[in-house]
């Protein structure tokens, strides 16, 4: 009877500790972690109610971060002074986790965010008519005001720095296309822009009906001495068929030297930067792009080139594409890069659409590097042979509007191609 009263027991036990394991099991699959001093707070149908998980790998993050997590969640869901939709607050997470890769062109966009995105990344350019970049602080800088454009008829100016939308603060974000689209809207409508403008440290309010906009990216003249001046604004998706046609032109009026003004160029499509670098270099490495495991990309040049004397002018927002193309320049030998430092982006960034609620990720991929194998994005920009300042009185002016003879930066760089003509 001994005997069988302790088989009975060893049973027992047996089957209890299945059962635990079980349960155990259940709650560890679906990622719910519950101290023992939760346990008997809870009503026993909520040991029963599905739920879904966050897994991380042992080691991989700090266990005081996720009660963190918890902790902030299950207060803003009891204590915060209104009800909060945990939706709300899981999609708030999730751009936070993006932004904490530390990079501003890491950015997650929801559902609604990546609808837009899409439907205006093609069609025409309906907005205001400026220029943008960011500054040193991340905050949306005005680089270039069109002519003829609404932006111009209302009064702003190159140099403000646009802190609202419509009266929403975007000093925060730190996606120049997130506040851009803000900024853009269907011809007739309004839009409200609030700048800062540093020379009156105040706010301006512009009230500005926005505009469908055609512009050219591209201009060009030739100069004294039978010296041509191409200005690239923006590397747009059809710029290198435009330089083309201007640089021909130049050619055919008997260019014996060229300025290529890159200042205050944000970048734009990496492929139109390797077309118009192929027609100044010779054969060989235009640049080349090398992901986190060293996996690499390389664009090269045929022999087919222009040889005639070069000088590029940039500035500190001279960005990206421009930084692509002042440096590969530099490497060669092939023009004297003049002005102040470039920005320094070289980052490579793609959007991935494969979500099931629709929303997408830009994310950094990979880094650009010069032909001698300079990281454009570690160096902090391309450097110039020769620094020049611009005037202080032409600071917030557009380059377009400043007079060439009181242009210290072009001047500079018209005597370097003249030093060098035959």
């Amino acid at each position: 009877m001994r005997n069988k009263a302790l088989f009975i027991k060893i049973v027992a036990i047996v089957l209890l500790c299945s059962a635990l394991s079980f349960f155990a099991g259940y709650f560890v699959s679906v990622g719910t972690l519950v101290s023992w001093k939760n346990v008997t707070a809870r009503p026993l149908t909520s040991w029963f109610r599905q739920q879904q998980a966050l897994f991380f790998d042992e080691g991989e993050v700090d266990m005081k971060n996720i009660e963190a997590f918890n902790r902030v969640k299950d207060l803003l869901l009891s204590r915060y002074y209104k009800d909060v939709d945990i939706n709300d607050l899981l999609e708030g997470a999730i751009k936070g986790l993006a932004a904490g890769a530390g990079d501003p062109y890491t950015v997650y966009y929801n559902p609604d965010e990546m609808k837009k995105f899409m439907e205006e990344s093609s069609g025409n350019y309906e907005g205001i008519g400026v220029l943008v970049n960011m500054d040193e602080n991340y905050i949306l800088n005005v680089a270039e005001v069109f002519p003829e454009t609404p932006a111009k008829e209302a009064g702003i100016r190159k140099g403000d720095k646009i802190v609202k939308v419509d009266d929403e603060d975007v000093t925060a974000i730190r996606d120049i296309d997130a506040i851009v689209k803000k900024i853009k809207g269907p011809p007739g409508t309004m839009v409200k822009i609030t700048v800062f403008r540093e020379e009156i440290r105040d706010y301006i309010d512009f009230d500005i009906t926005r505009e469908a906009i055609n512009i050219s990216y591209i201009s060009s003249r030739m100069l004294d001495d039978k010296i041509g001046y191409i200005r690239i604004k923006q590397f747009d998706n059809d710029i290198s068929q435009d330089f083309r046609t201007h640089l021909n032109s130049l050619l055919a009026q008997g260019m014996k030297g060229l300025v290529i003004d890159l200042r205050d160029n944000p970048g734009g499509d990496f492929r139109e930067v390797v077309r118009i670098c192929d027609m100044l270099l010779p054969s060989g490495l235009i640049v080349y792009i090398e992901d986190r495991f060293g996996n690499r990309r390389e664009e090269v040049s045929d022999e087919s080139h222009v040889d005639i004397p070069m000088s590029v002018l940039i500035n500190e927002y001279s960005a990206s594409a421009s930084e692509i193309m002042s440096g590969a320049l530099k490497d060669y030998g092939k023009a004297v890069i003049v002005g102040t430092k470039s920005f320094g982006k070289g980052l490579v960034q793609q959007i991935d659409v494969r979500f099931a609620n629709g929303a997408g990720l830009k994310y950094t991929i990979a880094r650009y590097f010069t032909p001698s194998g300079v990281s454009i994005q570690d160096a902090g920009g391309v450097e110039p042979h020769i620094e020049v300042k611009l005037s202080e009185e032409f600071k917030n002016m557009s380059l377009d509007d400043i007079p060439p003879e009181k242009d210290s930066q072009l001047q500079a760089a018209i005597a370097e191609v003249r030093k060098k003509l035959p």
